[in-house]
């Protein structure tokens, strides 16, 4: 055995360790940033690297689309407001204070959850991904699959990251992250997922208000 590979498992070790210690707790939102302090072993957790963070668009006024909605045109769709679109920005701070490692952003094809993975993350990191699309027009058994799509990433993520800390990021519908978790989140709120020994985990929530 190569201690490349003894490295490597030490530190998976370490993070199923930390995933184990606190998964299953819910945290309180995150209200503003004196209230970081009160959520250390999240973002401790964050820091390790190797977590899934699931984010629900930020604030966009109404619930459905409009009837003509049409994807890839975002003048048909329900969109960010001022608040949304500044909630976002705020997100990526955030990570950013937090010093949050962050690698891969996929997000719904959805314009609202575009903007919000743009304005939080920057253009140059995001991936549109189907599967994180919403799922309310779709067949149950599609629903499914894409479900089990983002659970499988989520999954396969710990392995592929190792020696790494960062964290990758799914930017995405209510409805997505209640198919995934079995938990609601409200607009701008996020969960974060590790990969515990019993399989993905949920460590905590927040958001930005």
């Amino acid at each position: 055995m190569n201690l490349h590979f003894l490295s490597n498992m030490s530190h998976q070790l370490t993070r199923r360790q930390a995933c184990a210690a606190t998964a299953s707790l819910l945290y309180p939102t995150l209200a503003s940033a004196n209230i970081l302090a009160k959520n250390q072993a999240v973002w401790k957790a964050l820091r390790i690297g190797g977590h899934s963070i699931l984010i629900r668009h930020t604030m966009a006024p109404g619930t459905f689309d409009p009837p003509d909605f049409k994807l890839g045109e975002c003048s048909t769709q329900r969109n960010l407001s001022g608040d949304g679109r500044a909630q976002a920005k705020a997100l990526g701070e955030m990570f950013a204070t937090m010093q949050v490692v962050i690698g891969t952003v996929r997000s719904s094809e959805w314009c609202r959850c575009v903007d919000t993975a743009n304005l939080a993350f920057g253009a140059n990191k995001v991936q549109t991904w189907p599967a994180l699309n919403s799922p309310t027009q779709l067949a149950p058994e599609q629903r499914k699959a894409n479900a089990d799509g983002v659970r499988k990433a989520i999954q396969n993520f710990s392995s592929r990251t190792a020696t790494s800390k960062a964290n990758q990021v799914f930017v995405t519908h209510m409805f997505n992250i209640q198919d995934v978790t079995g938990e609601s989140v409200a607009e701008g709120e996020f969960l974060v997922i590790c990969e515990g020994p019993q399989g993905p985990q949920l460590v905590g929530r927040l958001a930005t208000s």
